[in-house]
């Protein structure tokens, strides 16, 4: 059996994080992996009048997305996503979910025969009353087994070798070690755990909790306000995965980084929480401020809190997860924000 070669699709903040992991560690572990290249694929835009590309290629730094930290020379931009991952046979898809359709069709038909993937996207898909999430999602489009990364991972921090922890719920566990192996350093341990729907939606949901947190330190309501948030927020988390999803596993909220650990962290820092601490202190909309703050980044909790609500309404279950729905009514329907912990 061949080398393993690897495709990052996605390269913002966290794809250019994990580009950087994924291009040392092809190396360290050439036993496994094709060492000579690790494609990226890159959404070819402009920065300081040259191609985002030229830069990685050139300069081995996205300097958009996460300027000051050196990717491996293995590490090569293509701004073509078919082209990216020809040949490849372990795909890592890393961008705002709201891309993630239009990437696989392009993708389908288009990937190697026996491939895998992992997402590390964070979000959910919702269609009326159906619910998925993206790992599910790439599985069944275009045919692969596919894993789930998430944890309490702010990819700047990851990016400079600061200690983290993540967890890879996998389909089987020889996927699952393979992914360990493309990512784990001495200082970014990854877990694994038989769990893709959970690790999933403990990405996506506690974005929402990060939002409330942003609000409460918006109102300035100090520690406890935002220690009982997350309390509360964790806890309509498990409930929701294990009411809408079979088999998610009682461990992946308490004892993985992808659930407690990803809830603080997130609630402590992060986009979300940054965002909607400037909601309620500017009193600008959410667009203005993703556009505002995030240098091209995308704001996820808001969004995510529209796609449960919109489930939720489909089910007849609105009322039933209350944290969540303040969120969609404070962010979507102008709610004023002072009402988030009435009925909590």
């Amino acid at each position: 059996m061949g080398k393993e070669k690897v495709a990052i699709i996605g390269s913002g903040n966290w794809g250019s994080a994990i580009a950087k992991l994924a291009g040392n560690n092809v190396k360290k572990h050439s036993d496994v992996f094709d060492d000579s290249r690790v494609p990226i694929w890159v959404f070819e835009e402009e920065y300081e009048g040259k191609k985002l590309t030229e830069i990685i290629n050139t300069e081995h730094e996205n300097k958009k997305y996460l300027p000051d930290v050196k990717l491996s020379e293995n590490v090569v931009a293509i701004p073509d996503l078919v082209e990216a991952v020809k040949g490849a046979t372990a795909l890592v898809f890393v961008m705002p979910h709201q891309f993630l359709s239009k990437c696989l069709d392009q993708l389908e038909g288009k990937v190697e025969k026996g491939a895998k993937a992992i997402t590390l996207i964070k979000g959910v898909g919702v269609d009326g009353p159906d619910i998925h999430v993206f790992a599910d999602v790439i599985q069944d489009r275009l045919g692969i087994s596919c894993s789930a990364l998430s944890g309490a991972n702010i990819a700047n921090e990851v990016a400079i070798d600061r200690f983290s922890e993540t967890t890879v719920g996998y389909r089987n566990e020889r996927e699952g070690q393979l992914w360990q192996r493309l990512f784990q350093t001495p200082n970014f341990k990854v877990q694994l755990i038989d769990d893709v729907a959970g690790v999933s939606l403990c990405g996506a949901l506690k974005n929402i909790v990060a939002v409330a947190a942003g609000f409460i330190d918006g109102l300035e309501y100090g520690n406890n306000s935002k220690a009982a948030i997350m309390r509360i927020g964790l806890l309509e988390m498990k409930h929701f995965c294990q009411e809408f999803f079979n088999d998610v596993k009682e461990e992946s909220f308490l004892q993985e980084s992808a659930g407690v650990a990803d809830v603080i962290t997130s609630c402590l820092g992060g986009r979300n929480r940054k965002c909607a601490e400037a909601f309620v202190k500017q009193k600008k909309p959410f667009d203005e401020l993703e556009r505002d703050m995030l240098n091209g980044q995308k704001l996820q909790g808001i969004h995510t809190a529209k796609d449960v609500h919109i489930f939720l309404k489909a089910r007849e279950k609105l009322g039933a997860y209350p944290l969540f729905d303040k969120v969609y009514q404070i962010s979507w329907e102008g709610l004023p924000v002072e009402k988030l912990t009435e009925g909590l």
